[in-house]
């Protein structure tokens, strides 16, 4: 389930977005400037965005059934990829294409003052929920350093928002620089350089996030940090000999799978029925029914013996590792 931290940042993203979405076309309309056209261009594309993300937060939370076992968790990825797509082709193509038409076509200003105060506005509006976001991802981050916590384990709805609001801020100062250079040097290309640069950190943002969903779709493995933790557990075990083999991967961001393959050791596991083993050995075994019947009863102690130890290994796991959800421990031998 996703974490009502992430689902604030979003809604508020949607909110805020939205509003500056309209200022910044009414600005446009009003002095022409491409660097505002592509601001606005930009908040819509984020609005948009922010819609199919928090959609898909919302069709991950859905309890697993039959047709879906494991959950619908992965389903965040889909939508987020989607939204990646739709920052670069929208926010990055055409704010870039409008960048270019700008420079081989330049038009001169009108009413910058509109233009000032509207892009005042979005930057308050923009810092204003990037605090929110910024503030509901390192809530979530632990003892992890914050910038490594996003790129490996933050939920990608949640960084996706963080970091259109980051280009969003970084996009207001952009535009407003550039505005100014055209009205102070009566050049409008200014302008339209604005609009490129914004184009450039859209595309940026998208391709790490279209490449940060890929990867969580193909079925990444879990932080290596975690892995270790679940390793050191696992072998501090007496009763185990050794790991054969260990795989893991993520189901969403608060949802992992591991598989262990484990070489128990018979030397110890045999201790928890030593006394019923020199009972044996001292009073003999009549004939062979007899020993049948207590290789029977030795088999079934056994197997009790490994299920215990193998419960109480998902139970170490998974209080020291609360995101490991489903964890499948296979005895090996040979």
């Amino acid at each position: 389930m996703a974490d009502p931290n992430s689902r604030t940042a979003i809604l508020a993203a949607i909110g805020g977005n939205s509003v500056v979405t309209v200022a910044k076309a009414v600005a446009f309309f009003m002095t022409g400037s491409g660097s505002m056209l592509s601001e606005a261009i930009h908040s819509l594309a984020d609005v948009m965005n922010q819609v199919l993300l928090y959609l898909g937060v919302v069709k991950a939370d859905r309890k697993a059934d039959d047709e879906h076992q494991y959950g619908y968790g992965r389903e965040r990825f889909i939508w987020a990829l989607m939204s990646a797509v739709g920052i670069f082709f929208l926010g990055c193509g055409v704010t870039v294409y409008h960048g270019i038409t700008g420079l081989l076509h330049p038009h001169e200003l009108q009413a910058v003052g509109w233009a000032y105060g509207v892009l005042t506005l979005a930057f308050v509006v923009e810092a204003f929920v990037l605090v929110i976001a910024a503030k509901s991802l390192y809530a979530l981050k632990g003892d992890a350093p914050f910038f490594e916590y996003l790129r490996t384990k933050a939920d990608p709805a949640a960084v996706a928002v963080l970091l259109e609001d980051a280009v969003a801020c970084i996009g207001v100062l952009i535009a407003f620089v550039c505005i100014g250079l055209s009205q102070w040097t009566g050049d409008p290309r200014w302008d339209a350089v604005g609009s490129l640069l914004v184009g450039a950190l859209l595309g940026i943002v998208a391709i790490w996030l279209m490449a940060r969903n890929r990867e969580l779709l193909m079925g990444r493995a879990i932080p290596k940090d975690a892995q270790d933790i679940i390793k050191s557990i696992v072998s501090e075990r007496p009763s185990v000999s050794r790991i054969v083999n260990f795989k893991s991967e993520i189901i969403d961001t608060q949802t992992y799978d591991v598989l262990i393959g484990l070489r128990f050791n018979g030397e110890e596991l045999a201790k928890n029925n030593e006394a019923r083993l020199k009972e044996a050995w001292e009073k003999g075994l009549a004939d062979y029914d007899s020993f049948r019947s207590f290789a029977s009863e030795y088999a079934d102690q056994l197997m009790s013996a490994i299920s215990a130890e193998i419960d109480a290994i998902e139970s170490e796991v998974r209080a020291a590792v609360p995101e490991v959800k489903h964890i499948d421990i296979e005895p090996e031998v040979g």
